[in-house]
C-alpha cells in the first residue's frame, strides 16, 4: 500500500469513533436538558426582583441576593413542615425496608406455595399508577377517621415504597451464593444468625439503593400529602408548603426558587452520600429474578 493511502486512511475517522461521537454528543444534550430546570431555579433564587419580572431572561443574575431565602425561612411553619417530611419520610423507608428485607428473604431462599402468585402481585402493585389511587385511599382515610394525620400519609408512602423494595432486595438476596449461609450453619450457626452475620453485610449496597429510591419517593411527594392532609395545617409537608408562596398579587417566584432550592437539598446530600451503592445496588439486585 502507498504511503498516500495510509495517510488518507489514517485521516478517515473510524465508525466506531463516530458512534462514540454520537453517544457523547446525546449524553450531554440530555444532561444539559435535565440539569438546566435546576440551574434556572437555583439562579432564580438568587436574582432580585426587578431581573425575575424583567422581560429579557438572563442566564446569570447581574446582582446576588439572599433576599429570597430570608423570606422562605421566615415563612410560617418552616420548620414544622420540615419536621413533618423528615419524619414521615425516614419512618416510611425504616418500614419498608423492615418488611421488604422478611419478604424478599422468603421469597429468594425458601420454597412455599404462591410464592410465584405472591410475586405477581408485588409486580402488579408496583405497575399499578398510584394517582389512580387517590380517591379510594382518600375515601377510606375518611371512613376511618384516618384524614389530617401524619401516620396516614406514613402508611401510603410505605406501601407505595414497598413493591420497588422487595424487588430489588429479592434479587439482591437471590444473587449471594447460600453456600455462605450453609457453611455457616454448618459451623454452628442458626439460620437466623447465618442471615444476620452473612447474608445482611453483603445486602448493604441494596439496603442503599432501595433506601434512596424510597426516600426520593417520599420525600417529593405532593398529591397524597395535599389530598389527605385537608383541615390539620400543623401536619402538612415540605411539598404542601412550597404551595404557600401565593398572595393576592400572584406568586412570589423568588421565594418559591428558594424554597425549592432549600427542598432539594435534603435528596442532594443523601444521593451525594450514597451514590456509590446505588449503581452497584440496582445491578446486583437485576442480577437473579
Amino acid at each position: 500500500m502507498s504511503p498516500v493511502s495510509t495517510a488518507t486512511l489514517a485521516r478517515t475517522p473510524r465508525p466506531r469513533s463516530r458512534r462514540r461521537l454520537l453517544l457523547n454528543t446525546a449524553a450531554a444534550l440530555t444532561i444539559v436538558l435535565c440539569l438546566f430546570p435546576v440551574y434556572w431555579m437555583i439562579t432564580t433564587a438568587f436574582k432580585p426582583n426587578r431581573d425575575i419580572q424583567s422581560d429579557t431572561p438572563r442566564l446569570l443574575p447581574r446582582t446576588w441576593t439572599l433576599e429570597h431565602f430570608r423570606t422562605a425561612v421566615d415563612a410560617d411553619g418552616f420548620a414544622l413542615f420540615w419536621r413533618n417530611s423528615i419524619l414521615v419520610t425516614l419512618t416510611a423507608v425504616l418500614l419498608a425496608l423492615v418488611v421488604a428485607l422478611g419478604a424478599s428473604f422468603a421469597v429468594a431462599r425458601m420454597r412455599w406455595r404462591g410464592r410465584r402468585q405472591f410475586m405477581l402481585l408485588v409486580f402488579i402493585a408496583q405497575m399499578a399508577p398510584w394517582e389512580a389511587l387517590i380517591i379510594p385511599v382518600y375515601i377510606i382515610s375518611r371512613d376511618t377517621g384516618m384524614l389530617d394525620r401524619l401516620p396516614t400519609l406514613t402508611l401510603v408512602y410505605f406501601m407505595m415504597t414497598l413493591p420497588f423494595t422487595i424487588v430489588v432486595l429479592r434479587g439482591f438476596i437471590a444473587a449471594i451464593p447460600p453456600e455462605l449461609e450453609e457453611a455457616a450453619q454448618v459451623d454452628g450457626c442458626t439460620r437466623r444468625h447465618a442471615f444476620r452475620h452473612i447474608t445482611f453485610p453483603l445486602l448493604a449496597p441494596g439496603l442503599m439503593a432501595t433506601s434512596l429510591f424510597g426516600y426520593i419517593t417520599a420525600w417529593n411527594e405532593f398529591a397524597y400529602a395535599n389530598f389527605l392532609i385537608i383541615k390539620q395545617q400543623d401536619s402538612r409537608t415540605l411539598p404542601v408548603w412550597l404551595s404557600s408562596f401565593q398572595n393576592v398579587f400572584g406568586t412570589d417566584w423568588g421565594a418559591t426558587m428558594a424554597a425549592s432550592t432549600l427542598f432539594a437539598l435534603p435528596a442532594l446530600a443523601v444521593f451525594l452520600l450514597l451514590q456509590r451503592h446505588v449503581t452497584s445496588g440496582f445491578a446486583a439486585g437485576a442480577v437473579k429474578g
